[in-house]
Formats: structure tokens, C-alpha cells, sequence
């Protein structure tokens, strides 16, 4: 079972939509996939018409059962959607209380990685959307993941919060005593402003691959595609014919899970 974070510590960097549509892409190819939203605000969950306000059961159920002891009732947490192979474990409003309440109590970085070990059988490929922030949600995403996913706008500012990002994940890898693998994942690209090249020369430029790091060669375009794709709550897969950031989306899951493809530097 592949399990992948999407986290960066800076919001509207394309966190919400890298998760919807690896899965998409992933889930239509056979695999069946588990969507874990851990962040409190839900937009995954809403994108995949669930209330965070409303909903039964969430992830937050699964913290406060470990928490007291008890076994985690995993299979009501999970969803099924209107896509085969594709399944959610939503958020609620009340997973914003969970650090106030657990974040202090031992063992409380580990929950997710306790969950994921009873459902291995159960899916091909996890994917976990993080909390904007770092605390005990992200520290769960991390120690149950064995890559991170770092989407990053190529403008100034969301070049920065990966930085921030990339300093807490040293932080956390101290902490678990363990070796995080990440894929910096440039997103929202517009060739057409210098902004957007400039900041995307300096990822190129600043960030080399090695053993357990890599910058993807795969670049994500603005497309406005993926906004209609949002409105209608479907993955870019689900709509009629193709798009630049659909194309671009399955050659950067097709690089995660070992298929060799043509890439375009630039722009895919």
C-alpha cells in the first residue's frame, strides 16, 4: 500500500486539488483508493459532498477511540463515493479541537499510522490532505506516509512556505527518528508572467534531487479546468476530454508509480 502526505505549510498552493486528482487518476487505473482528510477547514471533504459540519463520522472519531483506548472503528469512518475505487475518510469541524485536547497526551503522533496498519489489505494507494499547519495532525500525516507530496504555487510568497515546510519536516524527522522522502510539485504555473518562470527557475535551481528528495519535473499550468472540475466535485478525469493539467496530473502519477513518460521541462 502507497501511502502519500500532500502538506505544505502555506494554504491555496493546490494541496486539495493534487490530492483529488492523483486519486482520480489513480482510482480510474484500477487501484482503489483511500482520500484521508486531516484538515479541519474540510475542503477535501466538501469538494467530495460531505459537511464538514454535519457529518457522522470523521477522522475525529478515530483520534478520540485511540486516545481512550478503544479500538478505532475504521470502517465507519470510511466513505464510499460516487467514483469506483475511490473512498474518503472525511474531516469535521471538531477535528479543529483535537490539539487543544490530545496534543499534549503520548503516543498521539502514531494514530494514523495504527488506522492505516488495519486497512492495508483494503487499498492500493492512501492519500492523506494536511492541516495548512504544523501540529499533531501533520505529525500524524508524516509518521504514517512514505512520501510527502509539496505542492507549491511558482509565485514569491508559496516558495517561502515550502521552505517553512521543509525546515519542519527536519524537525519531525528528528523527533520520529526516521528519513522523509518528499516531491516538491510546482503548481498553478502561468508561462506567460515573469513571476510565474522566474519562481519556477529558482525551484529548479535551489532544489536537486538525491536519494530521498526530488523536484519534479512534472509542472502543473494554471487551467481553469481544474476549477470547473472543483465546481462540479469531480476529479479532471471525470469530465468529457482532455486539459493541460490533466495531462500534466497523470504524467506526475505515472512518475510516482514507476511509468517512464516524456516530460516536458516547461511546461507538460
Amino acid at each position: 500500500m502507497r501511502v502519500w502526505a500532500i502538506a505544505n505549510q502555506k494554504g491555496g498552493v493546490g494541496k486539495t486539488t493534487t490530492a483529488v486528482n492523483m486519486a482520480g487518476i489513480l482510482s480510474e487505473k484500477g487501484n482503489r483508493v483511500l482520500l484521508i482528510d486531516l484538515d479541519p477547514h474540510g475542503s477535501l471533504s466538501s469538494y467530495l459532498d460531505v459537511d464538514p459540519e454535519t457529518v457522522e463520522h470523521s477522522v475525529y472519531d478515530l483520534f478520540q477511540q485511540i486516545a481512550t483506548a478503544q479500538q478505532p472503528q475504521v470502517a465507519a469512518v470510511i466513505q464510499e463515493t460516487q467514483f469506483n475505487n475511490l473512498f474518503l475518510m472525511p474531516s469535521s469541524t471538531a477535528v479543529a479541537t483535537l490539539e487543544k485536547q490530545l496534543g499534549t497526551k503520548n503516543g498521539m503522533g502514531l494514530v494514523l499510522k495504527k488506522v492505516l496498519d488495519k486497512v492495508t489489505e483494503q487499498f492500493d494507494n492512501v492519500i492523506i490532505d494536511c492541516p495548512p499547519m504544523l501540529g499533531m495532525l501533520m505529525i500524524n500525516a508524516l509518521a504514517a506516509c512514505k512520501r510527502v507530496i509539496i505542492p507549491v504555487q511558482t509565485e514569491h510568497l508559496a516558495i517561502k512556505g515550502m521552505e517553512r515546510m521543509l525546515r519542519s519536516m527536519k524537525m519531525i524527522q528528528h523527533s520520529l527518528n526516521t528519513d522523509l522522502a518528499y516531491t516538491i510539485l510546482p503548481t498553478m504555473y502561468d508561462q506567460r508572467t515573469l513571476a510565474s518562470k522566474s519562481s519556477l527557475q529558482t525551484l529548479q535551481h535551489n532544489y536537486k534531487s538525491d536519494y530521498k528528495s526530488k523536484m519534479s519535473k512534472i509542472i502543473i499550468p494554471v487551467d481553469t479546468r481544474l476549477r470547473d472540475a472543483s465546481h462540479l466535485g469531480k476529479p479532471l478525469n471525470y469530465l468529457k476530454g482532455d486539459s493541460q493539467g490533466l495531462v500534466a496530473y497523470k504524467k506526475f502519477v505515472d512518475t510516482l508509480i514507476g511509468v517512464k513518460c516524456t516530460v516536458n521541462r516547461e511546461v507538460a
